[in-house]
């Protein structure tokens, strides 16, 4: 009987040096397996919520602007990029490319050959409608990036695919999204008609009192 109690002692005893080894074990492996990075989209050109330069509108060199991700979700077979802004009375869409190959993981400024393009809302052909507001104050953009489990389909043709058939055709395929938002403020003078604004000419020189 004492043999025995003295093992079961000992077994007590020894409890909570298996109890610590276990948990730095666990402490061990949870610091081995860091979190996955976060999909994000950024840009060289502007940070997310600034202003965006005036070489990328419609007052401007109407470029496309560059952009690039990281952190897409496990099993992205493909990407698709739409560029909108909500107006008071419609939202509109400016930009849209679909099929971007798993591999790419940025698109350089004016972009071309990569992926399918879409229309735009603005004048309904299919390339990029640079910003080009006529109304006054300040806009958002919004650069929305899907990470897609395949490559959506799409039941029209490239020409008339617009944000509400690729939001259709992209539905139960979407693993991740990532956003930049950018502002625009076009300054303009009453007679300009929405142009931008024009300098004031320079005043004449004094008079001679004559």
């Amino acid at each position: 009987m004492k043999r025995v109690s003295i093992f079961a002692l000992c077994c007590l005893l020894a409890l909570p040096l298996y109890a610590g080894a276990a948990s730095a074990a666990a402490e061990n492996s949870a610091e081995t397996k860091s979190p996955a990075p976060a999909f994000a989209l950024s840009s060289q050109a502007v940070e997310d919520g600034g202003n965006l330069p005036v070489e990328y509108t419609g007052d401007g060199e109407s470029a496309t602007l560059p952009l690039e991700w990281s952190g897409a979700p496990t099993g992205t077979k493909s990407f698709a990029l739409i560029m909108h802004h909500i107006a008071p009375d419609k939202t509109k869409w400016y930009w849209i490319i679909y099929n971007i190959p798993s591999k790419t993981k940025k698109l350089p400024k004016n972009v071309k050959g990569v992926g399918v393009l879409g229309n735009n809302s603005v004048n309904g052909r299919t390339e990029y409608a640079p910003p080009h507001s006529k109304g006054p104050g300040k806009k958002k953009y919004i650069y929305t990036l899907y990470a897609l489990s395949s490559r959506p389909r799409m039941e029209v043709k490239p020409g008339e695919v617009n944000r509400e058939a690729l939001l259709s055709a992209m539905k139960g395929q979407i693993l991740g999204t990532a956003t930049l938002s950018v502002i625009y403020e076009r300054f303009t003078d009453p007679g300009s008609e929405g142009g931008p604004a024009k300098s004031e000419p320079p005043l004449p020189p004094p008079g001679d009192g004559r």
